[in-house]
This record gives C-alpha cells, structure tokens and sequence, in this order.
C-alpha cells in the first residue's frame, strides 16, 4: 500500500478542562445528575430549554459548565419516543447510504481519545461538551479518530459514505483534504461536502444519518448510534460521567 504524505500532525489535545475532574467527579456528580432529571421533566411539562435550565441549574448551583453538560444530557418523555422510533440496529443499516455529521461525530471522538469527559445521555447518546468556537483545529488524536469511524464502518457493511463540514467554520477545507488524504490511504472510498447548513441537509436527507445533535435526530428519517458504539467497544478507558 502507497504511504500517503498527511498533513503536518499537530501538536495540541483536546484533553479534560482543568476544572472537570471537581465539575463532575463524585462529589458533584449527584447534583447534575438529578438536575438532568428535573431538567427532562420540565421539559416533558412543556417549559423551554433555556428557562428550565436556569431553573434548575439554580437550584443546584451548578456553573456554565455544568449546566451546558445537564442540556446536553437532557431529553423530554416526547423526545424520547421520538428518537427511539427512527433509531436504527447494526444489521439493519448494512447496504445504506450514511451521512456523518463531521464535526459533531469528530469532536465526541476527539475527546474522548484525549481523556476529557464525555457524559451518556438520557437518549442513550453519548455527547462531548466541546465545541468549535468557529475554527477547527486538528489534535493529536485527529487520525485515530477518523480511523475508528471508517473501520467500524466498513465491518459493519454500510453504503455509500459522506461526510458533511460546517463550509463557514475556519479550517473545514483542511480537515476535508485530510478525510479524503485517510479515505485514499486506507480504502474508505468515502466523499466529503462542504455545506452551509450540515443540520438541514442530514435532516432532509435519505441516508442515514451519524450525529447526536438533538434537533438532527428529531427531523431526520433514521439514525445511527455509531459514536457510542466506537466509545463502547474501542474506549473503554473514556473518561465518563458515571451514572
């Protein structure tokens, strides 16, 4: 097999803030884990997101951080029922098409490799409290990320595989060389797209889609569980929230 020449591996993590071994260790733990429950159940009586969350991350005098990882976690009784219906198992996905999510699925990934918390939600996704800010910058754990996502990908039989980038988030355009410079060096055989509004497209879409953002998973037709399934049977050191 031909050695590609990738991109110049980068020196920087994205490791655990220096403040969440205390925001989530055992001594906090019990406190955001019921806020996630008074959350969801606010959010089942029908209270917006953000007004419940004030309220509970009040009650439970939890920080930013804190507060943005019971949203992340949280789920209404109607949610639920609605995500669980369009959730598809391993076999049933063999032969389909797959839109990932990139950036959203790359993050979890990212992070849960360079050892920062990653909390399971009510779900049954896992999501990462990470973000972009508007810029992606590649880490150390970049390649064995993306390779994680295409070898379990290719043991499980999918279709066609594309990937889709935030276009107005800076450095997207070096991230898609690099998925493709991977895709080439190891027979992925995947495409990459550049788009607007990554969201709208996975939620209009045919394929099955590969995301934990809440909003995707209500309006797409199906969806896949492939973070926590690389998190599960290759990570089983991953710094998580124990519930």
């Amino acid at each position: 097999m031909k050695k590609l020449k990738l991109l110049n591996t980068p020196k920087r993590n994205r490791g655990q803030h220096p403040k969440d071994a205390s925001l989530f260790g055992p001594k906090s733990r019990s406190a955001v884990l019921e806020a996630v429950e008074d959350h969801s159940h606010l959010l089942t009586r029908g209270y917006g997101t953000n007004s419940a969350l004030e309220l509970v991350g009040n009650r439970y005098r939890l920080n930013k951080r804190q507060r943005k990882a019971v949203m992340r976690m949280s789920a209404s009784d109607q949610e639920l029922r609605r995500r669980q219906s369009k959730a598809l198992q391993a076999e049933e996905i063999r032969g389909q098409a797959v839109a990932i999510d990139g950036f959203n699925l790359l993050i979890l990934l990212e992070s849960a490799l360079s050892g920062a918390y990653i909390f399971p939600c009510r779900d049954g996704l896992y999501r990462d409290i990470s973000s972009v800010h508007g810029s992606y910058k590649r880490v150390v754990k970049t390649e064995t990320a993306i390779t994680l996502v295409g070898d379990t990908l290719q043991e499980l039989g999918t279709g066609p595989v594309r990937w889709l980038l935030d276009r107005p988030i800076s450095n997207s355009g070096r991230l898609k060389t690099f998925l493709l410079e991977l895709s080439e060096q190891n027979h992925y055989h995947w495409e990459v797209e550049l788009v607007f509004n990554p969201d709208k497209v996975l939620a209009e879409g045919d394929a099955v889609v590969i995301s934990s953002d809440g909003w995707v998973l209500d309006e797409c037709r199906h969806w896949y569980n492939l973070g926590r399934q690389i998190v599960d049977q290759h990570l089983p050191e991953a710094k998580m929230l124990k519930l």
